[in-house]
């Protein structure tokens, strides 16, 4: 009995100070690269940034598991071993843009609308590009948006509701533009440093001041929105015919670091839930991925992008693939 305790003493010691390991710190960047090969750790946030400012980005809220009706289709034949939907659709500019959700929990609206916006140049050959307004979404589509929603709302939205244009903070692009402006998340870069959560803007059915468009004239629908659930094969096929789609995924602390190669986590440090744009995949160094895009801005990562393991739902990455056609 007396060495049992002695070891759930030592076992819980070990827990805690693992919890208390600063994970931005340069020794933990230095366990990750020590204690695997596949990936590459370095330095994305200043080592002093809080915890709690970063799960601000988790806009994803707890249990999510996407209520979309799942798409029944084919898998299709002969998929490439690798595909990049930048250069599948080299017309299509905003399948290479890299956004900023500054620090508001809208990372639910932002892959949504990135996918929508590729999806209606690729389903219109190029004729029509637009950005579609993360505000609009972010705003009208749940209260308090902020604070996290699910990705099935934005697309429910863009069905229902119809999105306007709109393009960064201070671009005057579109009718309603982000209204938070891109910030230093991290320690490289030289953006201005990111302010506290901002409230969510109220919901407005009017362009911005700065805008020559009408609102209503400028809404852009979904025909359709649907699930791609959890087949390799199937989500790769989705990409493949009808352009990037958004995950919602897990993100455990070590990915905060991320800088290049095939991530697979290395901790149970849970941070929280979080949607991105998957527009491709690959093998690197025998290692199957997904190509993935951000919304943190390009000092984050690889240029704002990362690649995740492929075909084993790593972090969940598989589980909650959602995805629409454009009303053209």
């Amino acid at each position: 009995m007396h060495c049992r305790i002695i070891i759930l003493s030592l076992l819980l010691v070990a827990v805690l100070a693992a919890i208390q390991e600063n994970p931005l710190s340069d020794a933990y960047i230095d366990k990750i690269n020590s204690i695997q090969s596949s990936w590459r750790a370095g330095r994305n946030f200043d080592v002093n940034t809080s915890l709690s400012k970063i799960k601000v980005l988790m806009g994803v809220k707890p249990g999510y598991k996407t209520k979309l009706p799942k798409k029944t289709m084919r898998v299709s034949e002969n998929l490439p071993e690798t595909f990049d939907a930048r250069e599948n659709w080299p017309n299509c500019p905003s399948i290479k843009e890299i956004r900023d959700q500054s620090s508001c929990g809208s990372c639910w609206a932002f892959g949504a609308v990135e996918a929508m916006s590729d999806r209606i140049c690729i389903f219109s050959n190029g004729t029509k590009q637009v950005s579609l307004s993360a505000n609009d979404v972010l705003a009208c589509a749940v209260e308090d948006g902020c604070n996290g929603a699910y990705a099935d709302y934005a697309w429910e939205y863009w069905v229902s509701n119809g999105i306007v244009s709109g393009g960064d903070y201070g671009s005057n692009e579109g009718c309603q533009s982000y209204p938070f402006p891109s910030c230093g998340h991290f320690k490289t870069g030289s953006r201005p440093p990111c302010e506290d959560s901002p409230p969510t803007p109220k919901c407005s059915k009017q362009c911005d001041a700065s805008s020559s468009l009408i609102y209503k004239d400028d809404l852009h629908y979904g025909r359709n929105f649907y699930n791609v659930y959890g087949n390799e094969k199937k989500i790769r096929s989705e990409i493949f015919e009808n352009g990037p789609v958004e995950a919602s995924m897990m993100v455990y602390v070590d990915l905060l670091n991320y800088k290049s190669g095939v991530y697979k986590r290395t901790t149970e440090y849970l941070v929280g839930g979080h949607s991105v744009k998957v527009l491709g995949w690959g093998v690197e160094n025998d290692l199957p991925y997904w190509l993935i895009a951000n919304s943190w801005n390009e000092d984050w990562g690889d240029k704002g992008y990362f690649k995740i393991l492929r075909g084993s739902d790593e972090c969940g990455i598989e589980d909650d693939i959602v995805a629409g056609i454009p009303k053209l």
